[in-house]
Parts: C-alpha cells; structure tokens; sequence
C-alpha cells in the first residue's frame, strides 16, 4: 500500500473519531507531510549532523574516525591552499554576481518590448542554459583555446593581439566570467516574469506625468523588481560559492587560480581522502554563506519594496 493511499484511509477515520476539527486538520496535515520530513530527516539533517562530528575528527574512509577536536580548523587556517581557494572564489562573487545580475536584467528589459517575434529572441537567449554544464565548459575551453580558439581568431582579424584566456593565472577567472554571462537565460527568465507583473497603468500614469522612459525605469520598474533582485541575489550568492564545474574542467589551474573552494573541498574529501578535513571546509563554507545570505536579508527595509507596503 502506498504513502498516499494509507494517509487517505487514516483521514477519514479521524472523522469518527471524538476529535475536535482542529485536532483533525493538524494530525491530518503532520500526517501528509510525514513523507516529505522523513527524506529531509533521514537524506538531509542526519548527514549534516554527520558532518558536524566528522569535521572534529580524522577520517580518511579506510579507518575509524578518530576525534582530533578542532585540529581540521586550525590545519585550515595555516593552509595556503584554503585561502587561495577562498580568494578565487571570492573573486567569483564580487565580480561574476554583480555582472550576470546586471546582465540578465537589461537582457530581460530588452526581451520585455511588445515586437514582433520577441519570442524567438527570448528563445535563443535562453537556449544556452540549457546546455549541460560539462558540455558548456568544454565548448568554451575550445572558443577560448590560445592557438585555434575562435575568439582569438576573430581578434587577429580585426587587429589585436590574441590573448591566453585559460592558459594565463590573470585571465582564467575573468575568462570564466565571460562563460557564466553565455548562460543568463534561466536568471533572465525571473526577470522577464517580474517585469511582467508590474501593472502597466503605473507606466501609463508615469507618462501622463511627464516621466522619461529612463526616470520611469528608476522609479517605477526597479522599486517593483526589487524584491525579483533580491531572490536573484541570495540564489546568486548560494550558486557563486558552490562554482565547482568549470574549475573542475580546467584542473584547477593554471597556477591555482581556478582552485575554488567546493573544487578543494571535493579534492580533500574524495582525491586524498581527508574526510575530516573536507567536512570541517563543508561548514566553514555553510557558516561564511550563511552570513553573508543574514546580511543581505537585513540590508532589505533599505531598499527592498513590496507590493503590500506600496498598497498601504
């Protein structure tokens, strides 16, 4: 007998039951979503309770774990391979975020205009993301290839000197922030959704009022988005520090510059077989997002509006 079918045979003989209505309602409610607290307790709660203990022992999978206390953190702070790590990935945060925000909201402004075969534009926008992450890297590696790479090409075309994209430790990042913007469909799509629920007669009025196209932009359409931008910007911050792909792809290199945190985290944990340790990397990396998410949902009565505050 299934989940279901056993929760629809309990609910009805609640009924017969000498059980107030909101007794029923709650029992029925804890029993509905019993399957769903179950997985997140058994596949998501018990393994980051695991992680918690293994961070504050030494465990590489062939032994027992044997309990060093905070021996991984202090190991962590004295790595220099941790703070590269760290700084790449930081990098990636203060520069790529910012960038594919910008870039997917003025895409999503552009593909808002009522033209004709605007969905065709939107498709095309939107046909990079979904391309499977593997295959957009390798794609990208060969456009960027130092020798018969096609932009290098193009460059010696119109003039300018090609450029060692992956192969040069100050062009990888900025290289790899190239490749992210390829793939703003899926951020772009949001934006498109959130500009289409701004009513239309705020517009309208702006413009009876005399407002320019660009002053109708800053204070009618950014205000209502705002609370679009703030998704895009936690699920942003979340994506940036867990960049793991195209650094994989790359080897990390050259020289580490494209050594990620979740990349040494992933090489700690299943290449060297340092559980311990890449379980203590797990929650600092929890613990610096985490913070980082609290910051930006307290900078939000600055300058986040919501469509009930604007009713009232």
């Amino acid at each position: 007998m299934s989940v279901t079918n056993a929760i629809s045979e309990t609910v009805p003989s609640l009924h017969r039951k000498g059980l107030s209505r909101r007794r029923k309602e709650a029992i029925a409610c804890y029993l509905f979503i019993m399957p769903w607290l179950l997985g997140f307790i058994i596949f998501v709660f018990a393994p980051m309770v695991a992680s918690a203990f293994l961070s504050l022992t030494q465990f590489s999978v062939m032994s027992p774990p044997e309990w060093v206390g905070g021996a991984n953190y202090v190991k962590m702070v004295h790595t220099p391979l941790f703070w590269q790590s760290l700084r790449n990935t930081l990098f990636m945060v203060a520069l790529d975020l910012p960038l594919g925000l910008l870039a997917s909201l003025s895409a999503a402004v552009l593909l808002n205009q009522k033209l004709r075969g605007i969905n065709i534009f939107r498709t095309i926008f939107y046909l990079p993301a979904l391309i499977p992450a593997i295959a957009n890297v390798l794609l990208w590696v060969w456009i960027f290839d130092k020798d018969s790479g096609i932009l290098n090409v193009f460059l010696k075309l119109i003039g300018l000197a090609p450029q060692p994209w992956l192969t040069d430790p100050q062009w990888a990042k900025p290289s790899l922030i190239i490749m992210n913007l390829w793939g703003l469909g899926s951020a772009m799509l949001i934006y498109l959704a959130g500009l289409k629920g701004i009513p239309s007669e705020l517009h309208e009025a702006g413009k009876i009022d005399g407002a320019t196209p660009w002053q109708a932009f800053w204070k009618i359409t950014i205000p209502l988005l705002t609370p679009t931008i703030l998704f895009q910007l936690v699920i942003g911050v979340i994506f940036e520090f867990q960049i793991f792909t195209q650094g994989y792809i790359l080897g990390g290199g050259p020289n580490f510059s494209t050594t990620f945190y979740v990349l040494e985290l992933f090489n700690n944990a299943f290449r060297y077989l340092k559980m311990g340790y890449a379980s203590a990397m797990a929650w600092v990396l929890f613990g610096i997002t985490l913070i980082i998410t609290l910051l930006v949902f307290r900078s939000t009565p600055y300058w986040v509006h919501y469509e009930a505050e604007r009713q009232r």
